[in-house]
């Protein structure tokens, strides 16, 4: 699910900032090392988010260079007071990859920026696909009407992001993705996958994608399928039997948003296990 791995950046030059320095793999901490040209040094790691292929190996750099460590918070950050109350119920096991360990040096809000040397990072809030995600936007020294993003696993422009709750919010992510969408870009770096070039086209997709999504759920609620397992094997009939796992988590994260708007009812209660109806 990280296509040929995460992608690590490194912005500005002389003292540069990292962002997601990735697993604990002691190779590509020497490999970014390696990266810094003669007289560099990383001064800043930031963090999109606490799962295990972006934030561990943040610990470990931050040790040994003596330096900060900056992000929303730990991965239980940011979820909304629904998640909260779904999480207490033990329901929903959720935790996918989670970093439990990570918690940042420096807190960050949305709106902060962080400039040092030549580069500035504005910190972007934009829980979703994790409750306490985090891009940032720079901005681009190629053209003064537009920023470069770095998205994280928000936007990707190689597949959409798991949305698992209740570390993931369906209504979070649709919030945060607009959000995005009223913002000019030039091009958005995401934290696997190549560089999204076009990213209007790529955020415009990914809504369309969702609000689809949600209808084809609609429509087999109407015709009477009422699990989630029902509507998985329905609406992700085209995809590899073995990601139907992940796709049952992105229904349910559809099913939750849609029961708070009451649009679909769950019985006994929204959850894994429920049997949906149209409300």
């Amino acid at each position: 699910m990280t296509l040929h791995g995460t992608n690590s950046y490194l912005v500005g030059t002389g003292d540069v900032a990292l962002i997601d320095p990735g697993p604990n793999d002691p190779a590509h901490a020497s490999a970014l090392m390696a990266a810094l040209a003669p007289g560099e040094r990383i001064t800043h790691i930031f963090v999109t988010h606490a799962h295990l292929d972006h934030s561990p190996l943040a610990r470990e750099m931050a040790a040994t260079l003596n330096i900060n460590t900056h992000a929303y918070g730990p991965a239980i950050a940011g979820r909304s007071p629904l998640m909260q109350a779904l999480a207490q119920t033990g329901t929903l096991a959720g935790g996918e990859g989670i970093d439990t360990a990570f918690t940042p040096d420096v807190v960050l809000s949305c709106g902060d920026v962080l400039a040092h040397g030549d580069w500035a990072l504005e910190a972007i809030h934009t829980p979703g696909h994790l409750g306490s995600h985090l891009c940032f936007a720079m901005p681009d020294p190629e053209d003064s009407t537009s920023d470069v993003l770095f998205s994280g696993d928000h936007v990707m422009g190689w597949a959409s992001s798991l949305v698992s709750p209740p570390d993931g919010d369906m209504a979070a992510y649709m919030a945060a993705t607009r959000r995005l969408a009223a913002r000019d870009w030039s091009i958005m770096h995401a934290g696997h996958g190549d560089p999204i070039t076009d990213p209007a086209a790529r955020l415009a997709f990914l809504i369309a994608h969702r609000e689809s999504r949600e209808v084809g759920i609609l429509a087999e609620l109407a015709k009477g399928s009422t699990t989630i397992a029902e509507l998985t094997a329905t609406l992700y009939a085209q995809t590899p039997p073995a990601l139907h796992p992940a796709a049952a988590r992105n229904i349910l994260a559809h099913l939750l948003d849609l029961t708070a708007q009451s649009r679909v009812a769950a019985d006994p209660a929204p959850g894994p296990a429920a049997r949906y109806s149209l409300a």
